[in-house]
């Protein structure tokens, strides 16, 4: 019985899919879903779904859409399917319009089924036999039939043609069946990190090959196992994110690609692998023989790879950063600032006094932070080189915070660590060796070299460069105060959560640990400007919902509702599925308000040492009047750019019409 038993229905099922566009389309499959009982709110559950659909595409290639959502409106499990004659485009890599679509939906609560949805049906959607039978089928009850696993394809997977010829097994592995291990992971750990596992395994075996394959992904992972990995003779990689325990491989001839080429070439890949098996003798090399070392995936540039690795960092530094910083607050809120000088509260604490408990939430705010760069440092070296780099970049945060570099010298140390074990983790050494290396060799080698580059080499001028910027940021005033608010504004609106908008709050956020007791230091003023930045673009998408609702769509009206949240939250990705819709309009509207709200902040000098909060943080803030002014003026400012550039939509489109074909006919405008 298949893990997608019981998903559908011949009810759910529709084999003459008319409309061609992407909104009317999943509107007439989640009719079906509605008609049956099994959605209870039709624009509620359309809303979701468009959530989803604005964080990445799911077209998946070779005619093939999946879109799917976690919503409240779901009742059960399911799945609603449409087969088109000219298509629907999900934006699929390949360009490819979808002629299948699969509309999951799960309720909000079963996390863990709706992932396992997807996985068992991206595995049995690289089966051509299974793709080919629903092409075929001629009603929805056979779909039916097959999509729930009740029927099994006549065609074999190994009858598939091959798109290229693999070597035999015997020129590729002379001594016995070419055995592989393979690891898949994508961004969402979901379709993609399951489709490239089941190509590969179909290659395989076409190959007269073995491969065990471990997916890296969000319905759970089962771990190869050492003694798998001990016998096998080559690696292959097909990854879009870090691939988790990478030491595990070292010594072995590796394939490192992006998941991608998994999914579109899994032949070439198998092909590839037993070509470095026949070129360096297996998992057993000659002494001196070179071992092939991680690549960086194909189509990825270095400037990505780096951007990857810097935000892996930021996003394991940033839980140190908001409890710390919050906490530090709300000392400085309940003491003042003079509880920075109070004696340590463990040798000191009355549980009645306000001052000791001030002091208690200072100091452990303090030691929060106190691991702010090491933090840092150690996770871009772990997204760099897995876990054998950990300990050299903890330790080369830890030195830079000894020398005064800060987090600036944080990321410097990171980096090194990271392409340090790296280059270790490709020596070639004897097989007695290698069993210590990722425990002992690497981390006290690593370690050891970069103690002394942040001591010795890098560490003082990184450390100048901080106190430079510190007393730059501690000595803005007037226009050149306004200026950096508005480029740090634009920054935050520009991409709502991505690079920029990033960089912008790891630069306040890393210069906040320099802000020291001054309540008024200019580092602390940064931070509020960001923030209120941060905050303006889902604020003025949803009051702009509200003024002029006929300029938006169903989903848009719905998640301008849930925008009036996160905004006051300073969570600017609310924004996304406005900018996703019409980034035309949505994201100059953004950028114009978020640079006024951080002008204004930097003009006004609001000041806020928490780094995170938005309006519930508000007491902790500098001059809160003035700042709620600043953010309203970015609010009201945004709105009103984005109602007056929908506005001037020539013709019919000027207006979006209540009929839900006409909204969706718009959506994409």
């Amino acid at each position: 019985m298949s893990d997608t038993s019981g998903l559908t229905t011949p009810a759910l099922v529709d084999l003459h899919l008319a409309p061609t566009d992407k909104g009317e389309a999943l509107r007439s499959l989640a009719q079906r879903l509605v008609a049956e009982g099994r959605v209870t709110d039709l624009d509620g559950f359309l809303a979701d779904v468009a959530a989803r659909e604005a964080q990445a595409p799911t077209g998946m290639g070779d005619g093939i859409g999946i879109p799917h959502c976690r919503s409240a409106h779901v009742t059960r499990p399911s799945l609603a399917f449409g087969r088109s004659t000219r298509g629907v485009d999900f934006d699929a890599p390949d360009g490819r319009p979808a002629d299948l679509v699969f509309m999951i939906a799960a309720p909000a609560g079963a996390d863990d089924t709706h992932l396992q949805i997807l996985a068992a049906l991206a595995r049995r959607l690289m089966d051509p036999a299974f793709t080919g039978a629903l092409r075929d089928a001629g009603s929805p009850g056979a779909v039916a039939a097959l999509i729930n696993g009740e029927e099994v394809p006549a065609v074999a997977p190994e009858a598939a043609p091959a798109p290229s010829p693999a070597p035999a097994p015997e020129a590729a592995a002379p001594h016995g069946e070419l055995r592989l291990v393979a690891v898949t992971s994508c961004p969402t750990g979901i379709a993609h990190t399951y489709m490239a596992a089941k190509a590969l395994e179909l290659a395989a075996a076409r190959a007269g090959a073995r491969i065990e394959v471990e997916t890296q992904g969000s319905a759970g992972t089962t771990v190869l196992a050492p003694e798998v990995i001990a016998a096998a003779d080559a690696v292959i990689l097909a990854h879009d994110v870090e691939v988790r325990d990478r030491a595990r491989f070292a010594g072995k001839p590796t394939v490192d690609v992006g998941v991608k080429a998994a999914v579109n070439r899994a032949d070439d890949l198998i092909a590839q692998a037993a070509g470095l098996v026949a070129e360096y003798g297996g998992g057993t090399r000659p002494t001196g023989a070179p071992v092939p070392g991680p690549r960086t995936p194909a189509g990825e540039h270095w400037a990505q790879r780096l951007r990857k690795y810097l935000m892996t960092g930021v996003s394991y530094m940033i839980p140190f950063v908001a409890a710390g910083g919050l906490l530090i607050a709300l000392a400085f809120a309940v003491g003042g600032y003079q509880i920075a000088s109070a004696p340590s509260v463990l040798g000191h604490f009355d549980w009645t006094s306000s001052h000791s408990w001030a002091a208690m939430l200072f100091q452990t705010g303090k030691a929060s932070f106190g691991f702010l760069v090491p933090i840092l440092s150690g996770y871009i070296a772990w997204a760099i080189a897995d876990r054998a780099a950990l300990a050299a970049g903890i330790a080369g945060g830890a030195v830079s915070v000894a020398v005064g570099a800060g987090f600036l010298g944080g990321i410097v140390s990171g980096l090194a660590a990271g392409f340090l074990v790296l280059w270790m983790i490709r020596w070639n050494v004897p097989r007695a060796v290698r069993g210590i290396m990722p425990v002992v060799v690497i981390p006290l080698v690593s370690v050891a070299v970069v103690g002394f580059l942040m001591f010795v080499v890098v560490g003082s001028p990184i450390a100048s460069a901080m106190n430079g910027l510190t007393d730059w940021l501690n000595g803005l005033s007037g226009s050149n105060a306004i200026l950096l608010g508005a480029l740090l504004g634009a920054m935050m609106a520009f991409d709502m959560g991505g690079p920029l908008n990033k960089v912008a709050y790891t630069f306040a956020a890393g210069a906040l640990t320099t802000a020291g007791t001054t309540p008024d230091a200019g580092s602390l003023k940064v931070m509020a400007a960001v923030m209120a930045a941060g905050m303006t673009p889902p604020l003025g998408m949803a009051l702009a919902t509200v003024v002029r609702r006929k300029l938006f769509t169903a989903e848009e009206r719905e998640n301008g509702k849930a925008a009036w949240v996160l905004g006051a939250s300073f969570i600017t990705e609310g924004a996304i599925p406005f900018a996703a819709a019409d980034p035309l309009r949505v994201i100059p509207a953004s950028i114009v308000g978020s640079m006024t709200a951080g002008g204004l902040v930097m003009a006004f000098g609001s000041t806020l040492r928490a780094p995170h909060g938005g309006i519930w943080v508000l007491p902790l803030i500098g001059s809160p009047v003035l700042y709620l002014l600043a953010v309203v003026a970015g609010t009201v400012l945004t709105a009103a750019v984005v109602v007056l550039l929908k506005g001037m939509r020539k013709g019919a489109a000027a207006e979006v019409p209540e009929s839900p074909v006409a909204e969706k006919g718009l959506a994409g405008v």
